[in-house]
């Protein structure tokens, strides 16, 4: 009695398993055509599930009308269990296979992500030593006995040019560092729009104008003030606006138009109080072929073709201007043909903001004359340029090796001796915010609330947080801009 009920449970438990076996077979079968073409296995996915549901209904018909033994019992119970081990094996088989499959997709993926930094890497060092050689070359000109002040002064304007190349290819790799660290965010001001496209199209004019490049502009909006951030704005345009200078030969042209659409065309209703702005840069260069425009948003992705290879680029434009303009929840699109040229195609929603009435303020030349002021500053170069220009402006310029030395001659000073001071950020002994936070804890609260102002190469926003939060109120950016440095001075000045 004992080895029928055991012949009996061995038949039912193997056929329950059975069936598990199939429901799990059914589900692998999915999943593994799920990862790939599997169309032409189509049928050879099929012969498992018919076999195993013909194994079912034997292990069914022998157990209700059959007459089973211990030993068929054994046999068909182990069938069952015999397949569930290799349907387990054929799945974590297929797992690995898989897992393959990714790791050498991600292989694959960072292969050439390393070749791309690769050529990244060689079009960085000889677009970093071009205009190296050239700030070196004519410096050493310029500083030859016998040099007119008309050649000497022309040396300087080059010199002036190199540096700003450099600063340029500089400026991309941190823009796109940003980018990949996720730091970039907006700061949306009160704009004119075609203000914009204006400063952006005089920028380039000049560079154009050397190559006998024709430019023209043109802004056809109805609102032209509006809630956006100027400066990724500029840098989108300028990156565009210089590619296509780049890639243009003599005597070819550059057209950059704004304009505003209305609602329309299937789009939902207008919003009173957002604008639809169209911009566009086309030029008459070279162009682009198919394969290449799949990968112009890319970082560090250059077109390899012997007209290309010998324009200066870092490869990063593209990506960051796709990365703003995604920022600013717009689109980016291109349309080229080899030989023919290129037209990027900008299409963003910004608010309106109507401008307020304000009393126009003189901008005439700002002077400092009578005031004081204390340099923070451990860079030898940099100190003395900072003081030749703010000597210049009216300033009597007081000088601080490092932010120990600095709290210390606030500290020791009599109330209104120093109208300003400027704190460099990364200074040995006690950096720029310590030195500030020091300034602003001493006792005599006219001291502690001289007006401070970073002047650092920490030049990205965050940057700016962390200076204001130290107790800053405002922030000058290394190399320096003269014009934003002397405004940037008369603001703080101002409000204080």
């Amino acid at each position: 009695m004992m080895i029928i009920v055991l012949i009996y449970i061995m038949i039912y438990a193997g056929s329950a398993l059975m069936g598990y076996n199939i429901y799990r077979y059914v589900r692998f079968a999915q999943t593994v055509r799920k990862q790939g073409n599997w169309s032409a296995e189509r049928r050879i996915f099929n012969i498992p599930i018919v076999l195993l549901i013909l194994f079912l209904i034997g292990y069914l018909v022998i157990g209700i009308l059959g007459h089973p033994d211990i030993v068929m019992a054994g046999i068909l119970f182990g069938g069952s269990i015999f397949v569930f081990v290799m349907l387990l094996l054929m799945q974590r088989t297929v797992a690995k296979i898989q897992e393959n499959e990714r790791l050498e997709a991600k292989l694959a993926a960072a292969e050439r992500a390393s070749r791309s930094k690769t050529f990244f890497l060689s079009n960085m060092s000889h677009d970093i030593r071009t205009p190296l050689n050239a700030i070196i070359g004519y410096t050493t000109l310029a500083n030859r006995e016998g040099v007119t002040l008309e050649e000497k002064n022309g040396y300087i304007n080059k010199i002036e040019k190199a540096g700003n190349q450099l600063l340029d290819i500089v400026n991309d790799v941190l823009e796109m560092s940003r980018i990949e660290s996720g730091k970039m965010e907006l700061e949306p001001v009160r704009i004119n729009l075609c203000a914009c496209v204006e400063e952006a199209g005089d920028l380039v004019k000049a560079q154009l104008a050397e190559k006998h490049i024709q430019f023209t502009s043109s802004c056809e909006v109805e609102h032209e003030w509006v809630l956006c951030d100027q400066h990724l704005l500029n840098r989108a345009l300028m990156n565009l606006l210089c590619n296509a200078g780049k890639f243009t030969e003599e005597y070819g042209s550059v057209s950059l138009y704004l304009t505003e659409e209305n609602a329309g065309d299937g789009r939902p209703a207008a919003d009173p109080d957002q604008g639809h702005y169209v911009l566009r840069v086309v030029d008459t260069g070279i162009g682009m072929s198919p394969e290449f425009v799949e990968n112009l948003f890319t970082p560090f992705e250059r077109e390899r073709t012997s007209t290309v290879s010998k324009i200066q680029g870092t490869g990063l434009g593209m990506a960051i201007t796709k990365n703003i303009i995604d920022l600013m929840d717009g689109t980016i699109d291109v349309t080229t043909e080899q030989g023919k040229g290129t037209t990027f195609t900008i299409s963003i929603s910004l608010p309106i903001e109507e401008p307020e009435e304000e009393q126009a303020k003189a901008q005439d030349e700002i002077r400092f004359d009578g005031r004081r002021l204390l340099l923070a500053e451990d860079n030898v170069i940099n100190l003395e340029i900072a003081s030749m220009l703010l000597t210049q402006a009216g300033f009597t310029v007081e000088h601080a090796e490092n932010g120990r030395k600095a709290v210390d001659m606030v500290a020791t000073s009599e109330a209104g001796y120093y109208d300003l001071i400027l704190m460099d950020i990364q200074m040995p002994i006690m950096d720029g915010y310590e030195a500030t936070k020091k300034i602003r804890s001493l006792e005599d609260a006219e001291l502690a609330g001289i007006p401070i102002i970073a002047m650092t190469a920490n030049a990205f926003q965050d940057d700016v947080a962390a200076a204001q939060e130290a107790g800053m109120q405002g922030h000058i950016a290394k190399p320096l801009d003269v014009q934003k440095m002397i405004q940037t001075i008369q603001e703080v000045i101002d409000k204080n």
